[in-house]
């Protein structure tokens, strides 16, 4: 066995210590394909009993590793298999489903339970339409369950009766929420090309093709990267400083692939993947946005941002794939705007815009994330924003994704504060012009020529 140096072992402690690394999430994907039942009561009851006993040691396990090897794990969760699927059989108030889910993440101790879903890029089942409509409620009746709509994907174009509806979803979830900062939008995602195996929440489920139970790992280290290039001076070249971003992704990935090991040996638990996503926090030099003003920009938004963020994200994963054969999930650069202090300060200078952050999703791991909009923008827009996104993702063959909260009562430049990981943010103006004649057009926005691969 290779001996570790001294050295080797300082540099993870200074990062730990100075850099703000951590395992963001160890989340834990169960199938609940065997707890369907034509009862929707009966089939809670199987899903209360199978979660706390696969997941009952779980918080317990993360915090012994945690302890022994002085690596920060900040989060235990849990993802299930997409609960449309059970109400097709079980029919029902789909809600019955989400209490359940809260109600047993609660004793177990996480912090999110993901997986309220559907999967409607090609069309809608009855399940599917009654758990979309229920979202809304489910996400203001519960505390820690998150939601998801996958409606779109590059082998089936663009769900654009779902895009209708998501809008009107959204804006929903906000208005039943709104006396909690409408933290109910901040709960649910609207991916195109949705993973099964992202342990990052709001958009997590477990895929119906992953094994009964498994061990998925989220990294997170953007103060760390963003030092490493610091220390690579302004004199480097950009193709030496994705070298440096390339070896730094190394490092972090190997310490994910630790903590997932270890936490599915002692669970009795397959370990799946490390998610490679620089996952950003509001805390001081935890921030994507810093890492791309240190590569040279003014500020985050201004001319320059997507190229950078386009190096960034490809070195952060070929660093990635050669510290672990386990690599999955999102893997890249997160940008939200609410979880990110760089981006906060770029919104609210005016020099990040809604329509820039667009232009960076084609580049980045996810897409419009945490982007708080003025509380009188109509269904219509957020679902031509939800289709914007979406044409990103169905074209580029990539995830892309919103979670768009709008801030009821309050207009462009107010702020609405979440606390914790989802932080604080700016209400950010979006332009007023009305897609409604293309929104209720409905219909299906057909996969593109590239599709066709067979």
């Amino acid at each position: 066995m290779k001996t570790i140096s001294r050295h080797n072992i300082m540099e993870t402690i200074r990062m730990i210590d100075e850099e703000c690394l951590d395992i963001r999430t160890v989340t834990m994907g169960i199938s609940l394909m065997d707890c369907a039942d034509a009862d929707i009561d009966r089939s809670c009851a199987k899903i209360y009993r199978k979660l706390t006993e696969k997941a009952k040691d779980l918080v317990q396990v993360t915090k012994d590793i945690s302890r022994q090897y002085g690596i920060p794990i900040i989060n235990a969760r849990i993802s299930v298999t997409p609960i449309s699927l059970l109400v097709s059989v079980s029919g029902g108030d789909p809600v019955k489903y989400a209490k359940t889910l809260d109600r047993a993440g609660k004793e177990l101790g996480v912090n999110f339970v993901g997986g309220y879903s559907a999967l409607v890029q090609k069309g809608m089942t009855e399940g599917d339409r009654l758990l979309i409509e229920s979202i809304p409620r489910a996400l203001a009746e519960t505390d820690i369950v998150c939601s998801s709509v996958n409606i779109g994907s590059t082998k089936a174009g663009i769900n654009m009766d779902a895009v209708r509806i998501m809008g009107n979803v959204i804006r929903d979830s906000a208005e039943l929420t709104k006396d909690k900062n409408c933290f109910g939008a901040a709960k649910l995602v609207v991916f195109c090309n949705a993973v099964e195996d992202n342990p990052f929440m709001a958009g997590a489920f477990h895929g119906i093709t992953e094994q009964d139970c498994v061990i998925n790992v989220g990294v997170s280290g953007p103060g760390v990267v963003r030092i490493a290039v610091q220390k690579a001076g302004r004199d480097a070249s950009m193709d030496e400083i994705a070298e440096t971003i390339k070896k730094t992704a190394f490092k972090i990935t190997r310490m994910g692939q630790l903590v997932g090991m270890e936490a599915g040996r002692r669970l009795n638990v397959p370990f799946g993947i490390v998610d490679l996503s620089l996952a950003p926090t509001p805390a001081v030099g935890d921030s994507v946005a810093r890492i791309l003003e240190e590569i040279g920009l003014e500020q985050c938004g201004g001319p320059g941002t997507t190229a950078c963020l386009a190096m960034l994200n490809d070195a952060v994963k070929k660093g990635g794939v050669m510290a672990s054969g386990n690599i999955g999930g999102l893997s890249g650069a997160f940008i939200p705007v609410s979880e990110d202090a760089g981006m906060i300060e770029a919104a609210e200078a005016g020099t990040l815009t809604i329509e820039k952050l667009e232009a960076m999703t084609a580049v980045c791991s996810v897409g419009l994330d945490m982007i708080i909009v003025p509380g009188d923008v109509t269904a219509e827009t957020l679902s031509a924003i939800i289709a914007d996104e979406a044409a990103i993702g169905m074209i580029n063959n990539k995830t892309t994704a919103c979670r768009l909260i709008p801030a009821i009562g309050r207009k462009a430049g107010d702020h609405l504060v979440f606390g914790g990981l989802l932080g604080e943010g700016p209400v950010m103006p979006v332009k007023s012009t009305d897609p409604s004649v293309m929104i209720h057009r409905g219909g299906r926005i057909p996969s593109p020529i590239h599709s066709l691969k067979n």
